[in-house]
């Protein structure tokens, strides 16, 4: 993968970044259940952060021609599954999802995994290594929130079987 076609796809990468996080903000504004507006609010701040490193090293390798050697390269891990666990001490007050939420969580898991194949596919073709492990950091990231998202939809359509799993209560009477 050559100079251009790196810098490309790291503007598809900044597109989809801030598209994700349009997305989950008016699901966040939409939903009426506790968990879809906590995960959705979280996401988009994420997204947020993750735009804004993209939009910052575009910036300085548009104009040094290079990946810069000066741009932060971190971003935070992911919080979302702590979210999910939180729930666990409201059980009682979580009301049932409805299908919009439903879906649009759906449509997240989608959003996730392509974000996760794309950071990846980057990460493969690159062989510098600071640039490899920026890249890797992001794919690991997108892949924890499709996970997030992932156990997210087995709550809102399954949430008994959610919490006993969760809690690791058995059905043998033990």
């Amino acid at each position: 993968m050559d100079e251009k076609e790196r810098l490309n796809a790291l503007e598809v990468a900044l597109q989809n970044e801030i598209r994700e996080r349009e997305f989950y903000l008016r699901n966040a504004q939409r939903t009426k259940n506790p968990l879809g507006k906590a995960i959705f609010l979280h996401l988009g701040d994420e997204e947020l952060e993750h735009y804004e490193r993209l939009k910052e090293l575009h910036k300085r390798w548009e104009s040094q021609g290079a990946w810069p050697e000066t741009v932060p390269l971190k971003v935070k891990d992911t919080l979302v599954k702590s979210i999910l666990v939180d729930m666990l001490n409201k059980a009682e007050e979580i009301p049932e999802g409805d299908a919009d939420d439903l879906e649009a969580i759906r449509i997240a898991i989608d959003f996730e995994a392509s974000g996760a194949k794309h950071y990846a596919a980057l990460r493969d073709h690159i062989t510098d290594q600071q640039e490899k492990h920026f890249f890797d950091l992001l794919a690991k990231i997108e892949h924890a929130h499709y996970l997030s998202l992932k156990d997210t939809e087995e709550f809102l359509t399954d949430p008994i079987s959610w919490y006993q799993k969760k809690e690791h209560h058995g059905l043998d009477g033990a």
